[in-house]
């Protein structure tokens, strides 16, 4: 089955609030355990990856709308496929043809197929300026580092080692890992379990109110970046801790407030 024949498009840190310190107390130096919640140590960062550390929601949007074209559908509106990315991709399809997740089959099976063709082997390319040197430098001062995302398992695998970036992380989890996917919190849960940190030890990073809901139930920080899926004032709706422009920002965001919360 072809795709249409359009091409595809292919392409300052805000004031960090003021933190105050908090007083460490007696009980919560064993170093061993997850930091208390009243002495948070930033040691973690959870990422989403669509929209966060690949530039995919331009692809998204064409593979979306060669899935309807091929299955006689009317394209839809691509502001409503770029508000499904971090669903699981039934979910998203299901909802863009209305038949929900049950009846998506189809549709799913085309649209993964349309991306290994043509989205899986560009991966490499369009990593977000800065991400692959700002996860490195995360790396040396020895933050934990996962993955997070709505793709599939095999999908979130494939996407990461196809981008150059599986040595970076530590965890890796895509939507099948979990019983409920984003923005319930199980994957960010589980992340932290697999990472052996707390809740008050990490931030979620991602540009989607779905990652921000999921840091919402889970209690975790989040960081917003406005470069991805949803609008700067989309995602300042859902309160995040912080909001970043770009990703060499969320990388001064999380070293700053390790700086702060470390001894």
């Amino acid at each position: 089955m072809r795709p249409k024949s359009a091409p595809v498009a292919w392409s300052s840190i805000r004031t960090l609030p003021t933190y105050t310190q908090p007083e460490r107390s007696e009980k919560c130096v064993d170093r061993a355990r997850p930091a208390c919640e009243s002495a948070p140590v930033l040691r973690a960062l959870l990422l989403d990856l669509d929209g966060t550390l690949v530039d995919t929601p331009q692809a998204i949007v064409e593979v979306a709308q060669s899935t309807l074209a091929a299955l006689g559908l009317p394209p839809a509106d691509p502001r409503a496929v770029k508000d499904t990315i971090g669903l699981p991709l039934p979910v998203a399809l299901g909802q863009l043809i209305g038949m929900g997740p049950v009846g998506a089959g189809d549709a799913v099976e085309i649209y993964r197929v349309l991306w290994r063709t043509h989205v899986t082997p560009r991966i490499p390319a369009l990593l977000y300026p800065g991400v692959r040197e700002g996860l490195e430098e995360l790396k040396r001062a020895d933050f934990r580092l996962a993955v997070v995302t709505g793709k599939a398992q095999e999908g979130a695998d494939s996407t990461v080692a196809a981008a150059g970036l599986r040595d970076v992380f530590d965890v890796v989890l895509g939507y099948t890992s979990v019983p409920s996917p984003k923005p319930a919190p199980d994957i960010a849960l589980l992340a932290l379990d697999r990472l052996g940190v707390g809740t008050a030890d990490a931030i979620i990073v991602g540009d989607s109110t779905h990652d921000l809901e999921m840091a919402r139930r889970a209690g975790i920080r989040s960081i917003a970046v406005t470069y991805g899926a949803q609008p700067e004032t989309v995602l300042r709706s859902a309160s995040p801790t912080w909001v970043a422009h770009s990703f060499p920002e969320v990388v001064r965001i999380a070293r700053q407030v390790a700086s702060l919360e470390g001894p």
